[in-house]
């Protein structure tokens, strides 16, 4: 590399001193605003390379931050956040647990919650949502039979990260598939066949271990079959091929449709849910332009020259490639305890060595989201963990023993990049 310079990665080195050293001093690694962080780290990027102008540096942030892709990323963080707080607001979330849980068989109740879990995770596309609605399910689960607590936690945060790997509307899988310039159908595609095993061996595992229980009735309470309808629009439209701003689009209309039609919303109500939804994912569009603008000016001053020639020197093979993508991904997000925003680091760096080394896009996409979601399900200070658990009044480490599924998905990727799946697509 002609342009090599270990010393243009300080501003990333300041992001993790800021956002792990206060997780470690407080014990809370969200205590400092990941955003503050990201602030402040792109201020030591401009403030580096005094042989170019102020104005020069601020120009190529710029650039970096105004980059299509990330554009296209902001736009449809927006229209994913309207679209999953409204079908939330009208009842589509209460339904969906509803309708599940009155055709899953008593002695199945852990295996159903992680299922049910994966398609509310995967309509919603939020793995902390998905256990915000399902926790204080289990806990009543578990609380009137002999399943342990964090087994069904557990179940639940596996089933989260299902959907957050794989839904169409999830930040991860929007940030995977745009850094990496692929089809959002294609990477679903891929990605679908890799994790659709790891999925049936944790069912089968869980109805293993919860076999012979003791259970308990539980109540079956109502539900409506129009309310779950747009999710499930939304991901027939999305797998057809259909735009994903259309999609969603379309998936804000019907949902509201429904909201009004039933009476959850009037007009004005729905407008303000709109908005939420908008507002909800400000934060995260507003990391992806300052992240993408910090990694720009790393990269004008060598950082990324650097950091390829790093993962890529001991890398003889596409394999040893898609290995190397998976191991940045997953110490990115060891570190930042986000997966997104480990995505967002590494996702250009992942693109350079998918280049390099011919990974189709759908292939790096996927590896980008399995890896990081792996090593997210397995956090105990990541947000999932921290959620199940507060609500479940337990500790956090307390549910690794039962985390099943993370592992799976990581051993099922690993599988995929050695078997060398997906053939290579014909020209």
């Amino acid at each position: 590399m002609k342009n090599e310079n270990p010393w243009a990665l300080i501003p990333f080195v300041v992001f993790l001193i800021l956002f792990i050293g206060s997780g470690v001093i407080t014990g809370d690694f969200y205590a400092f605003p990941v955003i503050v962080a990201i602030a402040i780290s792109g201020a030591v990027a401009l403030a580096m390379n005094r042989k170019e102008s102020f104005s020069r540096k601020v120009d190529i942030f710029c650039k970096g931050a105004g980059n299509l892709n990330v554009m296209l990323m902001v736009v449809i963080f927006l229209l994913a956040g309207a679209f999953s707080e409204v079908a939330k607001g009208m009842g589509a979330v209460d339904s969906t647990v509803n309708f599940a849980l009155s055709v899953i068989p008593e002695n199945l109740l852990v295996v159903g919650l992680f299922i049910i879990a994966c398609f509310i995770s995967l309509s919603m596309g939020t793995s902390v949502g998905t256990i915000v609605a399902l926790a204080p399910i289990g806990v009543g689960i578990s609380e009137h039979t002999e399943f342990s607590m964090a087994l069904v936690m557990a179940a639940i945060v596996g089933g989260s990260m299902f959907g957050d790997n794989l839904s169409f509307i999830s930040d991860t899988t929007i940030t995977a598939v745009r850094s990496q310039g692929a089809q959002m159908k294609d990477k679903f595609k891929v990605n679908f066949w890799i994790v659709l095993p790891a999925a049936i061996v944790t069912s089968i595992i869980l109805g293993l271990i919860t076999m012979g229980e003791t259970t308990a009735q539980v109540e079956h309470l109502s539900y409506s079959w129009v309310k779950i309808v747009p999710y499930v629009l939304v991901i027939i439209f999305a797998l057809v091929g259909m735009n994903v701003f259309l999609v969603l689009a379309f998936g804000i209309v019907l949902a509201g449709a429904v909201g009004l039609a039933d009476g959850s919303y009037h007009l004005m109500s729905l407008l303000q849910k709109i908005g939420e939804g908008m507002s909800g994912m400000y934060e995260m569009a507003f990391l992806a332009i300052l992240i993408a603008g910090m990694v720009e000016i790393i990269k004008f001053n060598g950082g990324i020259d650097f950091l390829l020639h790093l993962a890529t020197r001991r890398i003889k093979s596409k394999k040893g490639a898609e290995f190397g993508i998976a191991g940045l991904v997953g110490l990115t997000n060891l570190s930042t305890a986000n997966n997104t925003i480990a995505i967002l680091i590494a996702g250009p760096l992942a693109k350079n060595i998918a280049e390099q080394y011919e990974i189709e896009p759908r292939k790096s996409a996927s590896i980008l989201d399995i890896f990081s979601c792996t090593i997210q399900g397995l956090l105990p200070y990541g947000a999932q963990f921290l959620a199940a658990a507060s609500v479940a009044g337990i500790s956090p480490v307390s549910m690794l023993q039962y985390s099943f599924y993370p592992i799976l998905i990581g051993i099922c990727g690993s599988i995929a990049i050695l078997i060398g799946y997906p053939a290579k697509k014909k020209a």
